[in-house]
């Protein structure tokens, strides 16, 4: 009976040992495989023969100890190690390794999977898979790029089809004013001829430029369909872009009963030389006739206009009507700057911002910055205005209107746009200290033009930042890492996949660098921590265990055989 059960138990260690060459010889077999984790058997007895339970001491007799035989052994379990393989760079950036204890979301059709492997790439729609096409896991974002945590959807990385263009909200100015400098004033300029015709019973204002304005000769000036062009005026010292009016025709039914007035043409000024009138200047119509054009205080918004500025038919039979005289120059401390801001379709405006001193006194000084552009969809120019004020140290203590707005009718783009001016932002506030000139510059605005996609990058959170040509940086996702209560119940399948069992737990889809998930590094890939050392000793000592187990086998055999020869 004894050597029968040794025949069975020496038939259980082979088995066993054998089972453990397996393992080890797997654990070789895929020592340059990504993010493989190598196994260990354990291995465990198996039931024992007991011949006595043994018997406690008595009065007479001492105790005896329960009397075993052992029939073997058996798989226990097998364990897997989930140490962290070593990091290989690989330089591309769709390849992905996990530093901690998370694992990488991809989804199929029957259901989630999970890997350590992140050999991953884009496939033809853009969608980042795994060699088998699961799709890698992670947060979506808003239409405007912020990520959307709490969703899981497939990444999409969307390269070279991918566009934006962004509407400027926000421009961060820096710079110093000029606290030194003298208090702006406002210029002047007049004209003396032509005169309304002196029996006129209009009032000046309402003088039609084609009955009403007559030259030395009493001849009229205008005549309907007359093109009156602006051309070459000049505004603090730059150049403004050319304008055309044209002298309508009376209407004796309509409010322009007698055409184009004076004022009209005043108005028309108004907006072509970019004159603020909420805050002063303007243009404006004396009771003989005369135009009277009043610029916004500040050397940087003085208007220079010569007579050959204004030209009625430009290449036909030009006239110049108009003599002007510069009766007061604008003059103070001024600084003008010009920065280009977006639309919501990614076109590009000028936009010009002048700041002038308006006064000095005991609390600090006070400045009027005034925005304006020719990009602006009607004929005005003028955006808006504000005031800073700075106290006694030069320092920015409050700004009022810091908006204006900028109306794109017509373009197709979103209109009215605001635009906020920044004067403290903290990289470089403006400043009014006193210096030997004001200096004014726009550091940064948020806007965009329209740009492509061309690469992305994936930082240690997870987060996908895209790169697009027009260098702006944008979010498209976050890549989730799943976490298990325990991992070892996890059941292996190939493609480096894993899935779920009742005893690993579900599975908690976190951010990277959460939950104990760990970090992700990008362009590089996790190697396999199998150690060959040790699945060599593994290997040794299992076919030594084997080995041995054969000799139990071979013993008992021949054994047996010199029963049987013993009864010939």
């Amino acid at each position: 009976m004894g050597l029968t059960t040794s025949l069975y138990t020496s038939l259980s260690a082979l088995s066993a040992n054998s089972e453990a060459i397996s393992v080890a010889g797997n654990n070789i077999a895929n020592v340059n495989t990504t993010g493989f984790k190598s196994s260990q058997l354990r291995f465990e007895t198996q039931i024992s023969q007991t011949f006595s339970e043994g018997n406690r001491p008595s009065p007479d007799l001492g105790g005896t100890n329960p009397l075993q035989v052992g029939l073997g052994v058996r798989l226990g379990a097998t364990q897997r190690n989930f140490a962290n393989g070593a990091l290989q760079p690989t330089g591309i950036n769709t390849d992905l390794a996990v530093e901690g204890n998370g694992f990488f979301v991809v989804r199929f059709a029957d259901g989630d999977k999970y890997t350590r492997a992140g050999t991953f790439q884009l496939d033809s729609d853009f969608d980042l898979v795994n060699p088998d096409g699961g799709k890698v896991q992670g947060f979506g974002v808003d239409p405007d790029f912020n990520v959307v945590e709490g969703t899981v959807t497939d990444i999409n990385i969307p390269l070279g089809s991918l566009t934006i263009a962004e509407a400027t909200t926000q421009v961060r100015l820096a710079g110093n004013l000029n606290s030194d400098g003298d208090s702006a004033t406002m210029g002047s300029i007049n004209t003396s001829d032509p005169l309304t015709d002196s029996s006129s019973a209009l009032p000046a204002t309402a003088a039609s430029l084609l009955d009403d304005l007559e030259d030395a000769t009493a001849t009229d000036l205008f005549s309907v369909g007359d093109i009156i062009t602006i051309s070459g005026a000049q505004k603090g010292g730059a150049t403004l872009p050319d304008h055309t009016f044209e002298v309508g025709a009376v209407n004796t039914t309509g409010s322009d009963a007698n055409g184009t007035t004076l004022a009209e043409l005043g108005a028309f000024l108004e907006d072509v030389l970019g004159i603020d009138t909420t805050v002063g200047g303007g243009v404006s119509v004396s009771v003989t006739g005369e135009l009277l054009i009043e610029s916004n205080s500040g050397f940087d918004n003085g208007i220079e206009l010569e007579p050959s500025d204004i030209i009625v038919n430009a290449g036909v039979a030009p006239t110049t009507p108009f003599d002007f005289t510069q009766t007061q120059d604008a003059d103070g401390e001024s600084v003008r700057t010009t920065f280009v801001a977006f639309d919501s379709l990614g076109a590009p405006m000028t936009i010009d911002m002048t700041i002038t001193l308006e006064a000095k006194t005991a609390a600090g000084t006070t400045w009027r910055y005034y925005a304006q552009s020719e990009d602006d969809s009607d004929l005005d120019r003028v955006l808006g205005n504000g005031v800073l004020s700075f106290d006694t140290n030069g320092q920015l203590a409050s700004v009022t209107d810091g908006s204006f707005t900028i109306d794109r009718l017509g373009t197709g783009a979103a209109s009215p746009q605001t635009i906020t001016s920044i004067f403290d932002d903290e990289q470089g506030p403006v400043s009014a200290l006193a210096d030997t000139a004001s200096q004014l510059s726009a550091i940064s605005q948020d806007g965009s033009a329209i740009g492509t996609l061309v690469d992305f990058s994936i930082g240690a959170d997870g987060a996908i930042n895209g790169i697009f040509s027009n260098s702006e940086l944008r979010s498209l996702g976050r890549i989730v890492l799943a976490s298990f209560a325990n991992p070892n119940g996890l059941v292996e399948e190939g493609g480096n996949l894993y899935n779920v069992t009742p005893n690993s737990g579900l599975a908690a889809l976190v951010s990277p660098g959460s939950g104990g998930s760990g970090r992700i590094v990008g362009g590089a890939l996790e190697l396999s921590n199998v150690e060959l050392s040790q699945e060599f000793i593994n290997l040794i000592s299992a076919s030594t265990g084997f080995s041995a187990s054969s000799r139990v086998l071979t013993t008992s055999d021949q054994l047996i055989q010199e029963l049987l020869n013993s009864v010939r």
